[in-house]
């Protein structure tokens, strides 16, 4: 497995401090963040899940704990949008240039407006996707925040 990927150069390039992590990726897990968070030793609230999703039609990625789930009202809210849903898999992998199950929110081929759960913020430290399946980035989230140009927000249900 490369620990270089689209993600982890976008993370350098943008002057990100970050560490690589590798485990092994279950691909007939119900839950991928829950099984990334298991096989790492984490607990599932600082082990943060990149999804796709669409808000008023256009596209956006929000971050969540791996152990919770967002709320279209509120992802919606948070983007001054009316409604939102979640994207198609494969509109999603499409978008980003990643396959589910290894979407980063860094180094997507069209970087879309992205949204951050707040609670993740309170952790000196959280694990992302590093843009392939088994592969995290252990950052701050505050970096997060800054390299993406985030908005926090509550969004989980």
């Amino acid at each position: 497995m490369s620990k270089t990927t689209r993600a982890t150069q976008a993370l350098a390039k943008a002057g990100v401090s970050f560490t690589v992590h590798t485990y092994d990726y279950d691909p007939t897990a119900d839950r991928v963040g829950i099984q990334a968070a298991e096989a790492l030793g984490e607990n599932p609230a600082r082990v943060l899940k990149t999804l796709m999703a669409e808000v008023d039609g256009k596209p956006v990625c929000v971050i969540v704990p791996s152990d919770r789930e967002v709320s279209m009202k509120k992802l919606a809210g948070a983007f001054k949008g009316k409604s939102a849903n979640m994207m198609k898999p494969a509109d999603a992998e499409r978008l980003t240039g990643f396959v589910v199950g290894g979407i980063s929110p860094f180094g997507q081929k069209k970087q879309v407006p992205t949204a951050i759960e707040e609670q993740a913020l309170a952790h000196d430290a959280v694990y992302m996707n590093g843009g392939q399946r088994g592969l995290q980035v252990r950052l701050s989230p505050r970096d997060v925040v800054t390299a993406l140009k985030a908005i926090a927000a509550p969004v989980v249900a």
